[in-house]
């Protein structure tokens, strides 16, 4: 490996704006991201299916058993 063409690794934390926190390695001095595992909708468990103009019911009976 030479020596000096290498950026500097170090360990970081990323803080979301929910205000979690994870330690990490990385290039970068500070990482601060929108949304992450203790506040993403899918992880928690709040997700919502939004189906406005029935998209799911006409798909269920065009293409359902007959």
């Amino acid at each position: 490996m030479k020596a000096g063409i290498h950026p500097d690794y170090k360990k970081v934390k990323i803080k979301c704006i929910c205000g979690n926190e994870i330690e990490t390695g990385s290039i970068k001095d500070d990482i601060t991201v929108e949304i992450c595992n203790k506040c993403h909708p899918f992880y928690t468990g709040n997700q919502k299916i939004l189906d406005s103009e029935g998209r799911v019911e006409r798909f269920r009976k065009r293409y359902q058993k007959k």
